[in-house]
């Protein structure tokens, strides 16, 4: 059985996954913001603006109702945005962090 005692702290210090880091949290943070202040605009909305929110659309159907439900479509579109982001560059990064310290390990440079 092999070594295979991660080192995490040369990771760590790898400036390609600090970057790695501080572009996903930069990221998140703003899929964040984006998913909370929409989140917050359905009851904020309905408070100050009811009169909108009654605004028939078709039949029962009012702009409220349309609003909630594209709480769901935004939650969908912000999945969709981050799995593409991360296919694109997070998981492509990661991969050549992963492949280094592995060939790193491999070769005993790593304990």
């Amino acid at each position: 059985m092999g070594n295979c005692a991660i080192d995490w702290a040369a990771i760590n210090a790898d400036p390609r996954f600090r970057e790695l880091h501080r572009r996903k949290s930069g990221f998140l943070g703003l899929l964040m913001i984006v998913s909370v202040g929409y989140y917050f605009l359905l009851p904020v909305g309905a408070a100050w603006f009811p009169e909108l929110f009654r605004i028939r659309v078709a039949g029962a159907v009012n702009v409220g109702l349309l609003f909630a439900l594209s709480e769901f479509v935004v939650a969908w579109g912000v999945a969709a945005l981050y799995t593409r982001r991360a296919n694109r560059d997070f998981d492509r990064l990661a991969e050549e962090i992963r492949g280094e310290i592995a060939g790193r390990m491999a070769r005993g440079a790593v304990p």
